[in-house]
């Protein structure tokens, strides 16, 4: 996207800027070809509709988050599916492999499935919480969505197990592609749960800057 800067009163069209920080201390803007000191720069550049980044999670969402107990059952049961899968994924690709296992893949993919139900409704019960929302908060909208898709090739599994609406091979090929999608989604989530630490370590340091600014001028 093309972006005006407003240099001085005068508007320069299609100049490219690069994207700004928010480093402690010297933050550096380019100018013109010249790097100025950012409290300099502030006075004389107006970057026309730059947005700083929205956090993921408000105050009281952070709070209610903090609070809720349903917190603490996701992070219980997300490993415990990762687990299953581990197990399932197993025995899926012995089958494939051998042969051999038929039964005991299909009962692990049956547990596998009944696992993901559980922490998606679990799951819900916390965005609703956290958010207000039973699904697709704003923070969570994309993983929400590619969930809808590990859901449903779950789903088709079941039903094609019950119907007999496939072979075994396919049955359990099939599970290979939910699985496949699982593993997109899981990503998604411990990429997002990385960046609420992130956000966390900032928060808290900025508090920690916040008091000792307060200190320095109440001496």
């Amino acid at each position: 996207m093309t972006k005006c800067v407003a240099w001085r009163g005068n508007v320069k069209p299609n100049e490219r800027q690069p994207p700004l920080t928010h480093a402690a201390g010297a933050a550096r803007l380019w100018l013109g070809g010249k790097a100025e000191n950012s409290a300099v720069a502030t006075r004389n550049i107006e970057i026309i509709g730059y947005r700083p980044a929205m956090p993921l999670y408000t105050a009281a969402e952070r709070a209610r988050r903090d609070a809720s107990p349903w917190t603490l059952v996701q992070g219980v049961l997300a490993p415990i599916q990762f687990l299953v899968f581990l197990v399932s994924l197993a025995l899926v690709l012995r089958y494939l492999w051998t042969g051999a296992g038929e039964q005991a893949a299909t009962i692990s993919i049956v547990v596998k499935t009944m696992t993901l139900y559980l922490i998606m409704i679990t799951g819900s019960i916390w965005e609703r919480v956290v958010f207000g929302r039973w699904l697709f908060a704003r923070p969570f909208f994309w993983e929400d969505v590619f969930s809808m898709l590990v859901l449903a090739l779950h789903t088709a599994y079941l039903a094609a197990l019950v119907f007999d609406l496939l072979s075994v091979r396919e049955l359990m090929l099939l599970a290979l592609a939910a699985y496949a999608t699982y593993v997109v989604n899981a990503t998604q989530f411990v990429l997002k749960l990385r960046a609420a630490r992130l956000e966390a370590g900032r928060t808290a340091m900025a508090g920690v800057t916040e008091g000792a600014r307060a200190a320095g001028s109440a001496a």
